[in-house]
């Protein structure tokens, strides 16, 4: 029996954040992904926009299942840190408002050697996103996709219990050349977050390309199997390859998917 609630990365349905609801609703997922950089305009963040927002959620039976906050520069990177850090602030503040209490996030190159400055300081910057989650009510997860599960369970290890949690993309870990049930088994009670995407990996890691969910690599049955032994029944999150056929692609990925469960 499929157990998993399925949501859909909004700012793929549409610009307007209002039509990628209506266009969710008509999917039939439980919920969306909020986009907090790009998915959003100033002014419906503001706390009438946000009563808006949540009233929409209702009239159209949907939850937001995370935020999700891109930058351009990781959490290691000294360059603009302090504002990289205020506006993730910002944003799990906005993940607490929209009842997500999730932001996830790509931690950015993870140094090899514990003696690098700048681990030290993406262990320090993780530390302080921790503590500001206890206070605001959100739990920062960091992509395991780009980075490596191995990587990741070092950052683990060395932050305060509960401090960060893990998302786990499975196309891009495919991309990266890394195996999805294996991450699902290393990262284990880590994760609390799961994008459903599918690639084919290239010629050398990183390189390869996002394809249409069922048509590429990632063994999804494996996969479904896998969070099922972690007891994972958490958000499935569908992301479309073509805007342009964006419905189309994430109603064949539902159906893809409940025929596997």
């Amino acid at each position: 029996m499929f157990t998993h609630r399925l949501a859909v990365s909004a700012i793929g349905l549409s610009r307007h954040f209002r039509d990628s609801l209506k266009i969710a609703h008509s999917l039939g997922v439980d919920g969306v992904e909020v986009d907090g950089r790009y998915g959003l305009s100033p002014d419906e963040v503001s706390r009438s926009g946000l009563r808006q927002i949540r009233k929409w959620l209702d009239d159209y039976g949907l939850r937001v299942s995370a935020v999700n906050f891109p930058t351009r520069r990781g959490y290691g990177d000294p360059e603009a840190l302090e504002a990289r850090l205020t506006a993730t602030k910002t944003a799990m503040q906005l993940a607490y408002d929209l009842g997500a209490k999730l932001l996830t996030i790509h931690v950015g190159a993870i140094p090899v050697s514990e003696d690098d400055p700048e681990w030290k300081l993406l262990v320090e910057v993780l530390a302080d996103l921790g503590s500001w989650g206890d206070r605001v009510g959100t739990t920062i997860a960091v992509e395991a996709g780009r980075a490596d599960p191995d990587d990741l369970l070092r950052l683990f290890d060395a932050l305060p219990e509960g401090a960060l949690a893990c998302t786990l993309a499975t196309g891009l870990l495919v991309v990266h050349r890394h195996d999805p049930v294996e991450a699902i088994h290393q990262l284990g009670s880590h994760i609390v977050s799961v994008h459903a995407t599918d690639a084919v990996a290239g010629p050398i890691a990183g390189r390869g390309r996002a394809v249409v969910l069922g048509t590429g690599q990632v063994d999804f049955p494996a996969v479904l199997g896998s969070l099922e032994e972690h007891a994972y029944h958490g958000w499935l999150t569908l992301e479309a390859v073509e805007p342009v056929a964006a419905r189309r692609e994430i109603d064949s990925a539902i159906g893809f998917l409940q025929s596997i469960g």
